[in-house]
């Protein structure tokens, strides 16, 4: 199994023994530390890509590891949307990529576009002003 871990650093010394735990990602098994963030764990087993972009549908990992920048969003435990840098991985977890979803600013046919001015309202409706109001 990959390890990317720094374990004896020149400055820090030795990585303290730790308890190893065991999560998936995606269907696959790996190993972690007791202690360690999800996002650290899937760098230390070779896993970069975390999430697709919703837009363009690109790879997204770790890219501040402070929590800011929602980059390494993922389902665990079937909850979506998970800060991976800030969330500690635990024995049996079950955590998943975030896959592409839809966009609520895409539109997904022509039709379902919203009328940007009054007058396309009128346009695309048929309705004038005050055709709700009754006397």
């Amino acid at each position: 199994m990959k390890n990317n871990r720094i374990v004896d650093h020149p400055i820090l010394g030795k990585l303290e023994r730790r308890k190893t735990i065991h999560f998936t990602f995606d269907g696959n098994t790996y190993q972690g530390f007791e202690g360690e963030t999800i996002a650290a764990a899937l760098l230390a087993n070779g896993i970069r890509k975390l999430r697709v972009q919703e837009e363009a549908n690109t790879p997204r990992g770790i890219y501040c590891n402070i929590g800011h920048c929602f980059e390494c969003r993922v389902t665990v435990n079937q909850k979506p949307g998970i800060r991976s840098c800030l969330v500690e991985i635990e024995n049996d977890m079950v955590v998943e990529s975030g896959k592409l979803q839809p966009s609520p600013l895409k539109k997904q046919h022509q039709d379902d576009a919203l009328p940007k001015t009054y007058a396309e309202f009128i346009e695309k409706t048929g309705e004038t002003k005050g055709a709700h109001d009754h006397a």
